[in-house]
């Protein structure tokens, strides 16, 4: 029997990803993993700050009490299991409940999500995220230059998501590439009535409907569409959505602007999407993280 109920959000996350461990990644990509490993133990007491996802992580395991376990969050990292103390002490000392842990000193640990059975993957190493996606998971590079989450909302959870390529598949991505907007917008009108296939964080964000509809008093989750789409392009987004049952507090639709003005009113604890540009630009004003599949990252 499984010791993760069906029910039950599971993230799985890179410790660059939870803590700002920027200094210590510095010596480690330098080509000394013993030093990097020294300066570990050595700053073992020292609780590593916040990183970029920190959060996020946090809202979300404030959905559990004592009585039920809603979410579950493991560190699957590329440290050696040395570094992992002070990543477990830092998560203790920040009031970051975490129990488990899958260390693999430099070898890429994404395998590892299939029997975690995670619902999402968040790291640093776009090696790791490419492959992760690849195998099927929703997975998204960290990118650590963004801007630390705000703390105007600190009972919601708050996640935006872009659409094409991201909650929904890359199929209407590939006709505006291919073929520009106008036939883009008559390939989306002509099958508005269709729903879009899915794409890589469908599975996620149904996570996160059945935990916000478990409910609690703690913590509620708010979450966002925000597409370069707009109208007519925008009707077919809406039914899939309503098709696949699931419920988004915001739509936006902005029809190529920029996003990261809209996100930064919005104020989301994370940001995916499938573009550099449009991650790069939020990444100034939201956490963000790059979601590295479909055509705009062949």
């Amino acid at each position: 029997m499984s010791v993760f109920p069906a029910d039950k959000l599971v993230v799985a996350i890179s410790s660059r990803a939870l803590f700002n461990f920027e200094e210590e990644n510095r010596i480690f990509e330098s080509g000394d993993p013993q030093a990097y490993m020294a300066l570990q133990l050595q700053r073992l007491d020292e609780p590593a700050r916040p990183g970029i996802a920190f959060s996020l992580i946090k809202k979300l395991l404030a959905f559990n009490d004592e009585a039920t376990q809603r979410v579950e969050v493991v560190i699957l990292s590329r440290n050696d299991p040395v570094s992992g103390m002070r990543i477990f002490r830092s998560g203790n000392a920040n009031a970051i409940k975490l129990e488990r842990g899958v260390f693999t000193q430099g070898r890429p640990p994404f395998r590892y999500l299939k029997p975690l059975q995670a619902h999402l993957f968040l790291s640093a190493n776009a090696e790791d995220v490419r492959e992760a996606l690849a195998a099927g998971h929703p997975a998204a590079r960290v990118l650590t230059e963004s801007t630390l989450a705000g703390a105007n909302y600190p009972d919601e959870v708050r996640i935006a998501f872009d659409g094409d390529a991201v909650l929904f598949s890359d199929e209407a991505e590939r006709v505006f590439q291919s073929q520009g907007l106008d036939a883009f917008q008559r390939h989306e009108s002509d099958k508005v009535l269709q729903p879009l296939p899915e794409g890589p964080f469908k599975p996620f964000l149904e996570a996160l409907h059945r935990l916000q509809n478990a409910g609690t008093p703690a913590m509620k989750i708010r979450t966002a569409l925000v597409t370069a789409r707009s109208a007519p392009a925008h009707e077919r987004a809406i039914r899939t959505l309503m098709q696949w049952n699931i419920h988004v507090d915001e739509a936006m639709f902005l029809g190529g602007l920029p996003k990261g003005e809209f996100l930064r009113e919005f104020e989301p604890d994370f940001f995916f999407d499938d573009q550099t540009r449009h991650v790069d630009h939020a990444a100034r004003h939201v956490p963000a993280g790059h979601v590295s599949g479909g055509i705009s990252n062949t």
